[in-house]
């Protein structure tokens, strides 16, 4: 890099209107992304029971083409990516050869040879060098495809009818999980049904040119049904209450997905060697015979925020330890997520407490998810 050029965290397409929306700016994993555009909770609850908008072109994709392309998916990951369909997705893991995890992902199918790949924007690199060298011997290209899109995702009940409103795509056929190529206020996107919040929802990938005119087709579609803009602060109080995991929290390299509580997205049926396999087989094993700490959910007492790190304690002894922690608007109390011992996992099991600055505030254990929206 010269020393003419900027340094400092990178801009997506839509800066310029954050800042001019008035939003409050953080840096996230290398971005500059907004946090709040006024008041979180307001975020929180529009997404709830209306619509959110956001912003998610930090988020890395990877795009894998070729004759092989499926056979080193499902090398390099997890899942069985050869049995995903064209035009369907998968949630699944990358994994080291130590089973530890590298980072969760979602894969689509476009075609029958080309998959995209997103990845969190945190381990993007990271996720690109693993592919790279784990390519070789397969006749498939792996391309980093980061700058070729921006990300929209609008969230919410009344998303579907925002959505319908621009495009002439087949919505109602498209299920949770799929993805299909269409056109949105005239602009070229591929439109997902997926989503972080718990809520139904779309992700719409388009290329960074059509992101300003996208975002204000949108907001348009959406002022008469309560459509706000949404930061990250209130996208990850959404996902704790649906109870999903985020990288560098309930995911590590020093975990398994096993560890982790899901063990589900390892496929050891699939055809064929694939990263991890041996530990993975190792890790599964050890989890039915002596449970590993499982993750749960607290939900507290108190008015006390727990936060990422506090022990979880029962009888004076540390039991866990908080992954996630923050106020729940949905709930209207303070909620963690922790990874506790075996023997204090099951719901209702009385005696938990969270070490909040010395001070052992009572919580009560509950079954993930904390929040599960009306289908």
């Amino acid at each position: 890099m010269s020393s003419t050029e900027p340094t400092g965290p990178r801009r997506t397409a839509l800066d310029a209107l954050h800042r001019s929306l008035g939003a409050t700016m953080t840096d996230f994993a290398g971005w500059d992304m907004p946090l709040r555009y006024g008041s979180e909770r307001d975020e929180h609850n529009a997404v709830r029971t209306k619509a959110g908008l956001f912003d998610l072109s930090h988020m890395g994709e990877i795009t894998v083409t070729g004759p092989q392309a499926a056979a080193f998916l499902n090398y390099a990951l997890v899942g069985n990516i050869a049995s995903v369909g064209v035009g369907r997705a998968r949630y699944t893991m990358i994994c080291r050869a130590d089973g530890g995890i590298l980072d969760d992902l979602i894969v689509y199918r476009l075609a029958e040879t080309e998959y995209m790949i997103v990845a969190n924007a945190s381990n993007a690199q990271v996720v690109l060098d693993a592919l790279t060298e784990r390519v070789a011997g397969f006749d498939a290209e792996v391309r980093d495809d980061r700058d070729a899109y921006a990300l929209i995702a609008v969230q919410g009940p009344e998303s579907p009818g925002i959505l319908k409103s621009l495009t002439d795509a087949d919505l109602d056929g498209l299920k949770y999980y799929a993805g299909l190529p269409g056109t949105v206020a005239g602009v070229p996107a591929l439109i997902a049904r997926t989503g972080y919040t718990g809520e139904d929802g779309f992700e719409l990938f388009v290329k960074p040119e059509h992101a300003v005119e996208l975002w204000q087709a949108l907001t348009k579609a959406g002022e008469g049904v309560g459509l706000v803009p949404c930061g990250l602060s209130c996208r990850d109080t959404l996902r704790l209450e649906a109870g999903m995991p985020l990288y560098g929290h309930e995911l590590s390299t020093s975990l398994t997905p096993f560890d982790a509580g899901l063990g589900r997205v390892v496929k050891f049926e699939k055809e064929g060697d694939f990263v991890g396999r041996e530990a993975l087989a190792e890790a599964a094993a050890r989890a039915s015979e002596n449970p590993p700490r499982v993750l749960v959910g607290l939900v507290a007492e108190g008015r006390r925020v727990p936060r990422a790190g506090y022990p979880v304690v029962a009888g004076g002894e540390v039991i866990g330890e908080v992954t996630s922690g923050a106020p729940s608007p949905t709930l209207g109390k303070p909620i963690a997520m922790a990874y506790v011992d075996a023997a204090h996992s099951a719901p209702g099991t009385a005696g938990v407490g969270v070490d909040i600055r010395g001070s052992h505030e009572p919580y009560e254990v509950v079954a993930l998810p904390f929040y599960k929206r009306q289908k």
